[in-house]
């Protein structure tokens, strides 16, 4: 009976939309069939889960916690009601993902493949759901649903800003509702680290902080003339993966390394290529690298994984490697002889090395590395010299690459050399950028599989990620501004593949009146 009531609590949870015949649901399913007209239901529900949904663990916990924020009142016991069925379901197949939902005035009935499945009907038929005072109205439909691509992330980067643990919260449950999946985490930079290692102290107690921070833009001079800081604990680290975990959530944290490592150095001194003492840096520029030809750097790395990777249970360690200084590391005296040591011919051959023995280290461990496209040692940046991308090492065959930038070509060649890749090309998945650059249709259109790689490659572009990079956003309603509405194109790309924009746009008006409701801060006038 408890269950009961717990699943009813959600299901009268998502108010606030009109009652049409427009589908209100963000992903658009896989199949959709009208089966009849909208129905109102008076009495509220009961519902039945099968014993195999409750050995799956299904959790309630989020469903209960919106039911009583948006209402604010308990359920009551009722005799005549809509039956709802959840029921687990393995023959279903296309993916752990995929669900099953019929809705008709005798009842409903959610099949999943999986408890992920389940929680994913769920939040369709949230959506589904229009309330209007004490009447709920639902339409008589027949779905069947799974997602196109296993990687479906939002990533937001706290290094800039810190915005602590209540804003994480609301925001895994906004991206839950759009069947996002992954929440990579971007936790370490140069202008603040925000994780707690215990056996190094300093990198919270200075590196978390900052004298002042740039406003205006990359060349201003101003500055916000307030000091920032704050870092997770990792009680309190853990406390927010239990609740994404709830929510179909994978948490992929980033460590950067061996670049953006400014806040570390300003910690602990000997970190750095330079050997100086630095500060953590108040306008968003890179000081200094580590020195990974130092055994102690090495130890320092392997000490701040070993308390990573014993933090989270994914099995994924993303490791940041872009923007690394070459041209500190072409004058460095240790990198030469590093390079002469190992045979190797340039800085980015270098780099391959060194993150290859990173990924060995993971592997040990039971984790799979994780980084953007440079690590590759492919030259992406315009201004930098042709000499330090002449490479003869190869990256290790298991790692995940997070292509953001270059030629689309280099897609194709990685997914041919066999590896892994999350497409989140920046010019149509970052948030940074103004509405102008990258307004709603062009993220909406854009197609995470290169057009002309062929069939037997395309598994190899296992999803898209959203990223929300934070220099000029200081406050979560900047975040906010940012990543609403955009992020529902890219949950739509990442779940269906994009679609009829107009159709979207249409389903998204009703969406944000939710959005609206909560407080969440979006321009709706970008919705056009």
């Amino acid at each position: 009976m408890k269950l009961v009531s717990l699943i009813v609590m959600l299901l009268t949870a998502h108010i606030g939309y009109s009652s049409d015949q427009v589908i209100k649901v963000i992903p658009y399913p896989q199949q959709l069939k009208i089966a009849g007209p909208y129905f109102t239901v008076n009495n509220g529900f009961s519902i039945k889960a099968d014993q195999q949904m409750r050995d799956a663990q299904f959790s309630l916990e989020p469903m209960v916690r919106e039911w009583n924020t948006l209402t604010g009142s308990t359920l009551k016991k009722r005799s005549k009601v809509l039956p709802i069925q959840l029921i687990y379901d393995k023959t279903i197949g296309n993916g752990p993902e995929a669900y099953q939902l019929s809705i008709k005035k005798a009842g409903i009935e959610i099949r999943g493949s999986s408890s992920a499945g389940c929680f994913y009907g769920i939040q369709t038929l949230k959506q589904l759901l229009t309330k209007n005072g004490n009447t709920i109205s639902l339409p008589q439909i027949k779905i069947i649903d799974y997602p196109k691509f296993a990687w479906r992330s939002y990533m937001l980067d706290e290094s800039r800003y810190f915005y602590g643990k209540d804003f994480v919260l609301r925001m895994l449950d906004e991206l839950a509702a759009l069947k996002i999946n992954k929440f990579h985490w971007h936790l370490t930079d140069d202008p603040g680290w925000r994780i707690e290692i215990k056996k190094y102290p300093e990198l919270t107690r200075v590196g978390a902080y900052r004298k002042d921070s740039q406003i205006g833009g990359r060349k201003s001079e101003k500055r916000a003339g307030i000091p920032h800081g704050g870092f997770y604990t990792q009680d309190q680290i853990r406390e927010i993966i239990q609740y994404a975990s709830k929510l179909n959530i994978e948490i992929i944290p980033e460590i950067e390394m061996p670049g953006h490592s400014s806040a570390a150095i300003a910690s602990y001194a000997w970190l750095g290529m330079k050997g100086k003492k630095i500060e953590v840096p108040v306008d968003f520029k890179s000081l200094d690298s580590y020195n990974i030809t130092k055994p102690e750097v090495i130890q320092f790395i392997h000490d701040v994984l070993d308390e990573v990777c014993n933090l989270f249970p994914s099995k994924i360690i993303h490791i940041g490697g872009d923007e690394v200084q070459f041209d500190s590391w072409a004058e460095s005296a240790d990198i030469q002889a590093y390079m002469k040591q190992y045979n190797l011919n340039s800085p980015a051959d270098c780099q391959i090395h060194f993150t290859n023995a990173i990924s060995n280290y993971l592997a040990a461990k039971g984790k799979r590395m994780m980084g953007w496209n440079e690590i590759l040692g492919k030259n992406i940046h315009e201004s930098a010299k042709a000499s330090d991308f002449v490479v003869k090492s190869t990256l290790a065959e298991e790692t995940i690459i997070h292509f953001w930038k270059g030629d689309v070509g280099l897609i194709t060649e990685a997914a041919q050399k066999g590896y892994s890749i999350v497409n989140s090309l920046h010019t149509q998945t970052y948030l940074d950028y103004n509405y102008k650059t990258t307004p709603l249709k062009k993220m909406y259109q854009f197609m995470p599989v290169p057009s002309g790689l062929e069939a037997k490659y395309q598994k190899n572009i296992i999803g898209v990620g959203a990223q929300m990079w934070t220099e000029w956003t200081p406050t979560y309603k900047d975040v906010e501004y940012k990543t609403f509405p955009r992020i529902a194109a890219i949950a739509e790309i990442g779940w269906t593949g994009s679609g009829d924009y107009e159709d979207f746009v249409s389903r998204l008006k009703l969406i944000g009146e939710g959005w609206i409701e909560k407080g969440i801060n979006f321009p709706t006038e970008e919705i056009k």
